[in-house]
């Protein structure tokens, strides 16, 4: 699966300098650099080096600063990766592109020039937000079966194990999320009820996502994220 190509890229990027999360905004993965503003790095997963990948980038590019396409190596070295046309291609879009073996070992095969001009700063500020406000790197880069662990959804599940013991007043979930009233108020999920006036109850969706997210519960109350 894609998602097996997450860590060893993830590393790869962090000894650069990078912090870098799993599935931001539709992207496999997304770094960020320490500086003021930050370097935005985005990178695509595939199994293999193919057109969808190229396209994928595409799409992604005008968001970043650096793309990276990252893919397996063919066992017999017959691959994309050894084609000369496709290295071009994305050295002329001017993509990243990355090898990684079976043993998890990552091989550059093309770098990206330095950084592009920002043609979307709206979705590269989106990204930027969203990986700043999620808590840790819940979600392996590839994932396509599983909800997405966004912020939201982390700030959401804040509010219900909150709740879990009963019924409390919003101002006390504010403690813990800042934006619990308009958490409580939208309920995307279905987790929360309104029990009296400013005060909030979980519903038994609520009880079911807590148990479905075991883990983000307990880095929830501990305040230590796990890593993916």
């Amino acid at each position: 699966m894609e998602t097996a190509l997450y860590l060893p890229v993830k590393r790869f990027l962090e000894e650069l300098g990078f912090t870098v999360k799993g599935e931001i905004g539709g992207c496999d993965l997304v770094g960020l650099s320490a500086g003021d503003p930050p370097v935005v790095v985005i990178g695509e997963l595939k199994l293999a080096f193919n057109l969808e990948l190229i396209l994928q980038a595409v799409d992604r590019a005008p968001a970043g600063d650096e793309v990276w396409i990252a893919a397996k190596m063919s066992i017999r070295g017959k691959g994309r990766e050894s084609d000369a046309r496709y290295r071009n291609l994305c050295r002329r879009l001017g993509f990243g592109m990355l090898g990684v073996t079976d043993r998890g070992q990552v091989e550059v095969l093309v770098k990206p020039p330095t950084a592009a001009p920002r043609r979307e700063p709206k979705v590269r500020s989106r990204l930027v937000a969203e990986h700043q406000r999620r808590q840790g790197d819940p979600v392996l880069g590839g994932s396509t079966r599983e909800p997405i662990m966004t912020a939201y959804r982390q700030q959401a599940l804040a509010c219900a194990s909150a709740l879990a013991d009963g019924p409390r007043p919003v101002r006390e979930l504010r403690v813990r999320c800042p934006d619990a009233g308009k958490i409580l108020l939208n309920n995307v999920y279905g987790w929360f009820e309104r029990a009296d006036r400013g005060i909030y109850r979980l519903t038994e969706a609520g009880h079911a996502a807590l148990k479905r997210w075991p883990q983000q519960r307990m880095e929830i109350e501990t305040g230590v994220a796990s890593p993916p």
